[in-house]
């Protein structure tokens, strides 16, 4: 694709940037094909290229975003699909992430949606704050029909029918290995998990510390920064981020890190991409040697060589979380794991199209979301699977809404095949009846 910037606009990084990612556009149109919005809404202005398209635009004119530009980027899952399928190499994750952040620059909103992204901001990366809104979810939701709004009614759609006690393994500390130490790991514990599901970390720890891993919680560490970095909020976003960069950093010139292991794919996808967002700061170097032992406890557990289960007698559908398949290339790693712990694993057509989930997308955008989210949970079903699989805990509460079938995330299934307790969705009377495990 032919740009126009003047080098002035490119002494801008940013500019830069976007500058080579456009230039690496053919217009193909392949990442149309595989664009879940584009899919749905049938527009070329709601697939990759034609928000590339949109992009280039206002960025060479300088333009003060308009409405119908604005809608469009607004409705972008940055799934990235279209990164997986695009045969040219354009990244689209980092154009989409500089439009946005544009966009939240230049781009008067309206007033409910400047609120609402103000909530959404000050609650979702702080997890006590996120529990009291849940709870406050809860209390409201049998009056969803009076909310105006459907994004407010997703708000509420959004609590879970038990908001799970606190777990003190999220709080900074130190769990020895059992048995020779073989690693030593800091564990990302999140923001929002934290409040939606704290089996998901009691598990990790579990399951490392039992495969010779002395794993850390380390003073500081909190939000990754992507559910703002999405929203073009960047210097909050970096905020969040320069936190971890400093507690691993100092983890790392003390006893020392053998990675950085993270089990939900979106943080794992930003985080993974610290070197990037911090490359022309003070941080950089700091920032990149994060990036570079970050990662996703599926790549971690191939590595420490998961033992060999013997047949678990249940099927367990997997879901591959967008922001892993897609944001890290990670596709084999859940599978062989659930596999080798002795799980029959199917995986669903069009396993490739996004959940709906997409951090805040659900709550923003649920008329699409929710499409999105009806067509997944339908391929999922069909497959007639005891348990649902996925390494996201966003894809687990937009899946988990739409079935009766229980969600769990890969560690807990790993966990309870090699020691752990039984999952707790899946000690829920209403839930299918749990096999033995020999």
């Amino acid at each position: 694709m032919q740009t126009t910037f003047t080098e002035k606009q490119l002494q801008d990084p940013a500019i830069q940037r976007s500058n080579e990612i456009l230039r690496n556009c053919v217009h193909c149109g392949f990442c149309t094909a595989t664009c879940p919005t584009y899919q749905v809404l049938g527009d070329e202005l709601d697939s990759p290229r034609g928000r590339i398209y949109l992009i280039k635009d206002m960025l060479e004119n300088e333009r003060v975003p308009d409405e119908k530009t604005v809608k469009h980027i607004d409705r972008c899952l940055s799934c990235l699909a279209c990164m997986t399928t695009c045969p040219s190499g354009v990244h689209y994750m980092h154009l989409v992430d500089h439009a946005r952040e544009y966009i939240e620059e230049n781009y008067k909103r309206p007033f409910s949606d400047r609120a609402l992204r103000w909530v959404l901001a000050q609650i979702l990366p702080y997890p006590m704050r996120f529990r009291w809104a849940l709870i406050g979810a809860k209390l409201g939701r049998p009056f969803r029909f009076l909310m105006p709004d459907a994004r407010l009614r997703a708000m509420l759609d959004m609590a879970p029918k038990h908001i799970p006690p606190v777990s003190r393994n999220d709080d900074p500390q130190r769990f020895p290995a059992k048995g020779p130490q073989r690693k030593r790991v800091a564990l990302m514990t999140g923001c929002a998990q934290k409040a939606l599901n704290t089996d998901i970390n009691d598990a990790t720890i579990r399951l490392l510390t039992r495969m010779g891993c002395e794993v850390v919680v380390a003073e500081g560490a909190g939000c990754c920064g992507a559910l703002t970095h999405h929203m073009g909020k960047t210097r909050k976003s970096h905020e969040a981020a320069k936190a971890n960069i400093r507690a691993w950093t100092a983890e790392m010139n003390g006893d020392g890190l053998d990675a950085i292991v993270i089990n939900t794919s979106g943080c794992g996808t930003t985080v993974k991409d610290y070197g990037h967002m911090f490359r022309n700061n003070p941080m950089a170097e700091d920032a990149a040697q994060v990036s570079s032992i970050a990662m996703d406890i599926s790549e971690l557990l191939i590595e420490l060589e998961l033992p060999q289960g013997e047949d678990k007698g249940l099927t367990v559908a997997y879901h591959a979380a967008c922001s892993l398949q897609h944001g890290q290339k990670i596709k084999a790693h859940p599978k062989t794991l659930l596999k080798l712990a002795g799980f029959t694993v199917l995986e669903p057509i069009d396993s490739h199209l996004c959940c709906g989930s997409a951090g805040t997308y659900n709550l923003m955008q649920p008329e699409i979301s929710g499409k999105l989210k009806d067509r997944k949970v339908k391929t999922l079903e069909a497959k007639k699977p005891d348990v649902i699989a996925a390494g996201n805990i966003g894809c687990m509460m937009q899946i988990g809404s739409g079935t009766d079938i229980p969600v769990l995330h890969t560690v807990e299934l790993l966990d309870w095949a090699t020691g752990g307790p039984v999952p707790r969705a899946l000690r829920e009377p209403a839930k299918p009846k749990v096999p033995v495990l020999r």
